[in-house]
């Protein structure tokens, strides 16, 4: 009874994950850990950026509410100038050092003004979905390429099982099967770190435009209070003149 009771044991130790990877070749085994420290990377890196976005999309919600608030501009751009905390606050304190450096002069002319400022403003945003979009490729790579390297691990896997069905001259399903489980084991892992990562990567490259977008609104009708701002003064100045 108890050779019966062990043989379960046994097999089932044999079909185990951990028993299907330290019985695979030693490519299929870097193929493996490769997948799995490829798929710990994406998870880490879908982590930090879920916090990142949602951190900038809190941010930018309440740099929006203190900037329409009313307050002087120029006071805001004082508090932030050394420090802009958020994405919109860099946006507003690069337009700002635009427009105090055009004034410096007594004498400056407006002409280009408002181009240069739509300028700035683009350079910004662009910086800061830089910062946004940092390591998405890798999530693209992963799950592009994870099921690819997975089916490499896999038909080397099946290649060298059948290796040794012909050196053992023995095709009976007891010895064919855990060489093939092996194999396939190696696609599943790539199926594991691919399909998260082709998910998350859809996720985050529509939250980074979504929030490229909020930027560029905010950048739109930022200008278009400067743009205000220079035809009164160039208005003042012909007065004057």
């Amino acid at each position: 009874m108890n050779e019966i009771a062990a043989t379960p044991l046994a097999s089932g130790a044999e079909g185990s994950v951990f028993a299907m990877f330290w019985s695979a070749s030693i490519v299929v085994k870097l193929v493996m850990i490769g997948l799995l420290s490829a798929s710990v990377w994406c998870w880490a890196i879908i982590i930090n950026k879920t916090m990142l976005i949602r951190r900038a999309r809190a941010a930018i919600e309440e740099f929006e509410t203190v900037f329409w608030s009313g307050n002087s501009l120029d006071d805001l751009y004082h508090s932030l100038a050394a420090h802009p905390t958020t994405a919109t606050a860099s946006l507003f304190v690069a337009a700002m050092k635009e427009w105090k450096r055009s004034f410096q002069n007594a004498h400056a002319s407006f002409v280009g003004l408002q181009s240069r400022i739509e300028k700035v403003l683009d350079v910004s945003i662009a910086r800061e979905v830089e910062k946004l979009e940092s390591n998405l490729l890798v999530l693209a790579t992963v799950a592009s390429a994870g099921p690819f390297v997975g089916l490499f691990g896999t038909v080397w896997g099946i290649m060298t099982s059948f290796r040794s069905i012909a050196a053992s001259k023995n095709t009976s399903l007891a010895v064919v099967a855990p060489g093939i489980a092996e194999a396939l084991f190696a696609t599943a892992i790539g199926l594991f770190a691919a399909i998260p990562a082709l998910i998350a990567y859809n996720k985050l490259s529509g939250d980074v435009a979504k929030t490229q977008a909020r930027m560029e609104s905010f950048a739109d009708e930022f200008s278009a209070i400067l743009s205000r701002q220079i035809d009164q003064h160039a208005g003042s100045r012909n007065n004057a003149a």
